[in-house]
């Protein structure tokens, strides 16, 4: 057995990221193989396919097997991408919403932790038997934050996790999350893809794909008509007013100081936040995996404290 290796995962609504990975948390179940391996887990005689589309809107995400299997589909994923061996003891490390941490941490380290005992599955015809050793949770957002020592020199600095139901709110005083101001709204980006696909269908007569949306708010447009491109743009627009006024609303003053929009919502829409505005200082870092190395980079930091004994 190799040496254990850190696996960061960001277990998203809208989608799992690792830190070279990303995919929809879709799965779609199947009593008999599918007609192609790409994308495909089988595991206890069944076979699922991973991140055809986004999942429901799953809340307690210990409720049903989806998402464990969604992180076994990111393990194979990851190791893959760095040319792992199938074999291999995995430290896994993941996050929650700082507003519910502590009363889901345990719950949802148990959830992917299991008995620690080896796991055998098959991705994308690839044999795997991973060992999931140890889970190590920290707070999503905070994490990320982490990674840019540029902006932990500011004094007070607002966070805004977009995600896919979620947006995680919260400020950071002198580097230290302020409890008493984590909120997490549900405003993430789902809701913002949904009011296009109406007002689209709506006013056109048309059914637009989430990859089409997507697509167009990266500054894509593909085949998409004017018309099309020109709803989709304004409905953007709407949404990052009704996100700020909601930031607002909550006590946190956007116009005092710097907002860092992150996760697969602030990649979507950095075109659509303006750089200077009366109502938002905006920092946007749009790599989707930051959650991901931030948790990562934690238990590095967390290895080498142990290491020199402290």
């Amino acid at each position: 057995m190799s040496d254990t290796i850190t696996i960061g995962i960001d277990h998203g609504y809208a989608a799992m990221k690792t830190t070279h990975c990303t995919f929809p948390s879709g799965l779609t179940a199947y009593d008999h193989e599918p007609y192609t391996q790409k994308d495909v887990l089988e595991i206890g005689g069944k076979y699922y396919v991973v991140g055809s589309s986004r999942g429901g809107l799953q809340k307690d995400k210990t409720a049903t097997e989806d998402y464990y299997l969604l992180t076994l589909a990111a393990i194979a994923k990851e190791l893959y991408f760095r040319g792992c061996d199938p074999t291999a003891t995995v430290h896994l490390a993941a996050g929650l919403p700082l507003t519910s941490f502590g009363r889901d941490k345990e719950s949802f380290k148990h959830y992917l932790l299991r008995d620690g005992k080896p796991v055998f599955y098959r991705y994308e015809g690839v044999s795997y038997a991973i060992t999931i050793s140890k889970v190590s949770l920290f707070p999503q957002g905070y994490s990320a934050i982490l990674t840019q020592s540029s902006l932990l020199d500011e004094p007070s600095v607002i966070v805004a996790d977009i995600g896919g139901w979620t947006v995680d709110l919260m400020r950071l005083d002198n580097r230290i999350p302020n409890a008493a101001t984590c909120r997490s709204l549900e405003l993430g980006m789902i809701s913002c893809l949904d009011e296009i696909a109406e007002q689209v269908r709506r006013n056109l007569g048309l059914s637009l794909t989430t990859a089409q949306m997507e697509y167009a708010l990266r500054g894509e447009g593909g085949h998409l008509t004017p018309g099309t491109q020109k709803i989709i743009q304004t409905e953007a627009g709407k949404y990052i007013q009704k996100l700020l006024s909601a930031i607002a609303e909550t006590g946190l003053d956007a116009r005092a100081m710097p907002v860092v929009f992150l996760g697969g919502g602030a990649n979507l829409l950095k075109r659509h936040l303006p750089p200077v505005s009366p109502l938002c200082q905006p920092i946007i870092l749009d790599d989707v995996a930051l959650n991901a190395k931030g948790y990562e980079r934690l238990v590095g930091q967390m290895s080498r404290a142990v290491g020199n004994g402290k």
